[in-house]
């Protein structure tokens, strides 16, 4: 990545997975039910948990929901940052957009550097990305 190895940012953050004040969500997470991560979030930051606000939060956090508001939120670049297209993540997709040499390189870093961390067992690699 231009910014650095995700693997080295990953390992970095799985030394504070256990911190009291961090909390670590993956996107994987948040696709799968994005009201109960919304739930734990405002639970992790010690807020009112009252089900019709975390469920009108949810509701709101969505992509077409931000998409959807990209023209008042962020003016004439909304509709540029907000596009469903080939950037958009889709969980699992890594398998089908890397070659296989690439999925090969990804499972066998992530086995190095994060299979037997706690991060490791949050990210659920074998349920979502191994190839």
């Amino acid at each position: 990545l231009g910014w650095g190895s995700y693997f080295d940012h990953a390992v970095t953050w799985n030394k504070h997975i256990e911190d009291e004040n961090t909390m670590i969500i993956i996107y994987e997470d948040l696709k799968e039910n994005l009201t109960a991560s919304v739930k734990e979030i405002a639970e992790f930051f010690g807020f009112s948990q009252a089900v019709k606000q975390i469920q009108s939060i949810a509701d709101r956090a969505t992509f077409q929901a931000v998409k959807d508001k990209a023209q008042e939120t962020h003016d004439d670049v909304g509709s540029i940052i907000f596009r469903k297209d080939k950037f958009v993540c889709v969980v699992g997709d890594r398998k089908s957009l890397f070659t296989e040499a690439q999925n090969q390189e990804m499972d066998a870093k992530f086995k190095v550097c994060l299979k037997v961390t706690k991060l490791g067992a949050k990210l659920k690699y074998d349920v979502y990305c191994k190839a």
